[in-house]
C-alpha cells in the first residue's frame, strides 16, 4: 500500500480517537501477536535469539496493523526477564558454558597455535633448507656461470687485446704509411722548394750575373760589331785603296808593259835589222849578268870540292850549263840564241 492509501485507512480506523487511544490499540495488537509467538518458542530460543523472535513478531503483526493504516518500520526487543530469575540463571549457565567453551577454545586455539607454530617452524626450516639449498645451488651455478663468464671474458679480453694489438699494428702501419706519405709530400715540397730556390738562384744569377754578363756581352758584342763594322769599313776602305792602288799599279804596269812591249817590239825590229855581229854584241853584254846570276849562289860558298875524278863528267856538266844558257838568255833578254848560228854552234843546241 502507498502512503496515501495507508493514510486513508488510518483516518478511517482512528477518526475521532486521540493519540493515546491509537497507541493502546497498536500495543494490544502487538502484545497479542507476541504472546502467540512466545507459545511456539522455548525459553532458551527466546533468550538466545532475540532478533529472530522480533522478526517473527514483525512478520505476524504487520498485516493486522497494516489494515489499521499503520506500517511497522522497526520492532526490537529490549530485554527478556522473569520474576523467578529463571532467565538470569539460564544466562549464568549459558555464560559458564560459554566461558568453558571459550577456555576450551582458547586451549584448542593455543594447541592449534603451537602445532601451527611448530608446523610453521618446520615449514620455515624446510623453506630455509630449501632456500639454503637453492642458495647453494644458485651459488654453485653462479660460480660455474661466473667461471664460464670469466673464461668467456678472458677469451673475449684476449680476443679484444689481440684485436686491439692488431688494430694498433694496423694503426701504426697506417700512421707509418701516412708518415711516409707525409715524408714523400715533404720531400716533394722540399724538392719544389729546392727547385724554387734553384729558379730563384737562377733568376738571381740571371739578374746579378747573367744579365749583367749578357749586357756586358751585348755591349762587347755591340762594340765588337761596331769594331767589326769599323774593321769592315776599314777593310773595305783598305781594299778600295788597294784596289785603287792595284788599278793604278795595273795601269802603270800595263803602261810599262805596253812600253816594254813597244820597246821589245822596236828592239826586235832593230834586231831584225842588225846582223849577227850586233846580236852577238848584245849577247856578250848580257853574259856577264848571266854569269853573275849563275854564280850568285857560289858567292856564299867558301870552298868547292870536286869529289869525282872523272874529267868527262866535269865536261858534261859544263856542256849542260852551256846548253841551258840560251833559255836563260831568252828569259833575260828575249833573244833566242838558238837562232844565232854562232851560238848554236858553240852550245850545240838542236833546233
Amino acid at each position: 500500500m502507498t502512503e496515501k492509501e495507508l493514510l486513508a485507512v488510518a483516518c478511517e480506523q482512528f477518526l475521532g480517537k486521540n493519540v493515546q487511544d491509537i497507541k493502546n490499540v497498536v500495543l494490544q495488537t502487538l502484545e497479542g501477536h507476541l504472546r502467540s509467538i512466545l507459545g511456539t518458542l522455548t525459553v532458551e530460543q527466546i533468550y538466545q535469539d532475540r532478533d529472530q523472535f522480533a522478526k517473527l513478531v514483525r512478520e505476524v503483526a504487520a498485516p493486522d496493523v497494516g489494515r489499521m493504516g499503520i506500517e511497522i518500520l522497526s520492532f526490537t526487543i529490549k530485554d527478556v526477564y522473569d520474576k523467578v530469575d529463571y532467565l538470569s540463571s539460564l544466562g549464568k549457565t549459558q555464560t559458564a558454558v560459554v566461558q568453558r567453551d571459550a577456555d576450551i577454545g582458547v586451549a584448542e586455539a593455543e594447541r592449534d597455535a603451537g602445532i601451527r607454530e611448530a608446523e610453521c617452524k618446520k615449514e620455515m626450516l624446510d623453506v630455509k633448507f630449501m632456500a639454503d639449498t637453492k642458495i647453494a645451488d644458485s651459488k654453485r651455478a653462479f660460480e660455474l656461470q661466473k667461471s664460464a663468464f670469466s673464461e668467456e671474458v678472458n677469451i673475449k679480453t684476449a680476443e679484444a687485446q689481440l684485436a686491439y694489438e692488431l688494430q694498433g699494428a694496423r694503426e701504426q702501419q697506417k700512421i707509418r704509411q701516412e708518415e711516409i706519405e707525409i715524408e714523400v709530400v715533404q720531400r716533394k715540397k722540399q724538392i719544389d722548394v729546392e727547385a724554387q730556390e734553384i729558379l730563384r738562384t737562377d733568376k738571381e744569377l740571371i739578374a746579378t750575373v747573367r744579365r749583367p754578363a749578357e749586357a756586358e756581352a751585348h755591349r762587347i758584342q755591340q762594340i765588337a760589331e761596331g769594331e767589326k763594322v769599323k774593321q769592315v769599313l776599314l777593310a773595305q776602305a783598305e781594299a778600295e785603296k788597294i784596289r785603287k792602288i792595284g788599278e793604278a799599279e795595273a795601269a802603270v804596269i800595263e803602261a810599262m808593259g805596253k812600253a816594254e812591249a813597244e820597246r821589245m817590239k822596236l828592239k826586235a825590229e832593230a834586231y831584225q835589222k842588225y846582223g849577227d855581229a850586233a846580236k852577238m854584241a848584245l849577247v856578250l853584254e848580257a853574259l856577264p849578268q848571266i854569269a853573275a846570276k849563275i854564280a850568285a849562289p857560289l858567292t856564299k860558298v867558301d870552298e868547292i870540292v870536286v869529289l869525282s875524278g872523272d874529267n868527262s863528267k866535269v865536261t858534261s856538266e859544263v856542256n849542260r850549263l852551256l846548253a841551258e844558257l840560251p833559255a836563260s838568255v831568252h828569259a833575260l833578254t828575249g833573244v833566242d840564241l838558238s837562232k844565232i848560228p854562232l851560238i848554236k854552234k858553240a852550245t850545240g843546241v838542236q833546233v
